[in-house]
């Protein structure tokens, strides 16, 4: 594949061209070389659907925010796909400024630290997870905020190419494997927290520093691990597209309505004052909520025992085949060490009776000599009738023994 062009989806009505920005068409020979030209073609359909999205998030984006924030974009990819080719620690600044075709201090005027260049949305996410909590809708609880916000994300998978959704298993355990990473992970889980315990704080017009915002606010920002954990799951399972959005939704819906029965009393300090009636239909609704999550975790366990139970199932059928397998070869075995003490007794047999009949035309056969050969030739006919019968009961006793020890396994 070196060296293999890349052809480039054509631009959207209104859209730039991808390859008008630096370092492009060398990201696309990369991901071409290391991945696959499919990889490539993905990569390309998935900025042409990011730049959309941001345009629809930010309509009254100049051209000259636009420009910066394609070069951030570009900066990114170009740091990410060179960090999931040849690892973190193997790639330098300047490295990934060169391939992109902008200068170093470009490149930190962007991203003060290499870390950054991996979680380059970590400020739009904060940005994101306050303007949730803080705009919810009367009555809405945080938990339920929060999951609006995230099932928003989750919802455009579904226009994904099927290849983009292949690297995200690769990022996750590239985070979880290098050391840089993962303390920067924890970091910024810890940057989102704060953000929540400052919102919810406010909301509920407590001090930041009180216990029950602090546990809500962490429990609250343990949904965006999910969030990955569960995307990383269901496309190992093989799930895409629709179905990967619908089953990452289901366990997040799955997390918040667990949340939602342990943070009720939060939530209705943070509504303010109600009256007995809407305490009492609160009560009801977070009653039905734990009956969900009973249900839920009910149905998770029973599939869990499905599934060890198939494995098992599986196992035995397996070690039957093994057996059956050794039991034919065994079986196999002995019917050629017969066949070859049969064959080599034949020939003996007939070396008998070639002599024999060399002596008789040669006349050195007397009438008592006769007699002997006749004797002989009906021993030998005796000998070898009694070697098939030997052969013929072996046969019997070996298949006998097969049907004892390893009866025919069941479809």
């Amino acid at each position: 594949m070196a060296g293999q062009q890349v052809e480039t989806p054509p631009p959207l009505p209104g859209d730039d061209d991808p390859g008008e920005l630096p370092g492009t068409d060398r990201l696309l020979a990369l991901l071409s070389r290391e991945m696959g030209p499919e990889m490539a073609a993905a990569y390309a359909e998935t900025r042409r659907l990011q730049e959309r999205w941001a345009r629809v998030e930010h309509p009254e984006e100049g051209l000259r925010e636009r420009k910066k924030r394609l070069t951030r974009q570009q900066i990114s990819d170009v740091a990410t796909t060179l960090f999931l080719v040849r690892g973190f620690e193997h790639v330098t600044v300047a490295e990934v400024a060169d391939f992109a075709g902008v200068s170093e201090k470009t490149v930190y005027n962007y991203f003060p630290t290499k870390e950054s260049l991996v979680f380059d949305e970590a400020d739009d996410a904060q940005v994101r997870l306050a303007r949730a909590l803080r705009e919810r809708e009367q009555g809405e609880s945080p938990t339920r905020a929060m999951l609006r916000a995230l099932t928003e994300d989750a919802a455009r998978l579904e226009e994904l190419p099927e290849e983009s959704h292949l690297l995200l298993p690769l990022f996750v355990d590239m985070i979880a494997t290098t050391p840089a990473l993962r303390a920067a992970w924890l970091e910024l889980q810890d940057r989102l927290v704060e953000v929540a315990r400052a919102e919810l704080a406010r909301h509920a017009d407590l001090d930041p520093r009180e216990p029950e915002p602090a546990i809500a606010a962490r429990a609250i920002v343990g949904l965006t691990d999910i969030l990955m954990q569960s995307h990383v799951r269901h496309i190992e399972d093989g799930l895409r597209r629709r179905e990967l959005s619908q089953a990452v939704s289901e366990d997040l819906e799955r997390a918040a309505r667990l949340l939602d029965t342990g943070l009720w009393s939060f939530s209705v300090m943070t509504a303010g004052t109600r009256s007995r009636s809407q305490l009492h239909e609160a009560a009801l609704a977070t009653e039905e909520a734990r009956k969900q999550v009973m249900d839920a975790l009910k149905q998770a366990r029973s599939a869990w025992r499905d599934i060890k139970d198939r494995t098992q199932v599986a196992a035995i059928r397996e070690e039957a085949k093994r057996a059956a397998k050794a039991q034919t070869a065994a079986l196999r075995e002995e019917a050629k060490q017969a066949a070859k003490a049969q064959a080599t007794a034949l020939r003996e047999e007939a070396k008998r009776a070639a002599k024999a009949q060399i002596a008789a035309a040669r006349g050195q056969a007397s009438p008592a000599g006769n007699r002997r050969s006749n004797a002989d030739a009906e021993r030998s006919r005796r000998d070898y009738a009694r070697f098939r019968q030997e052969m013929s009961d072996r046969h019997e006793a070996i298949r006998a023994r097969g049907s004892q020890r390893h009866p025919e396994p069941q479809a």
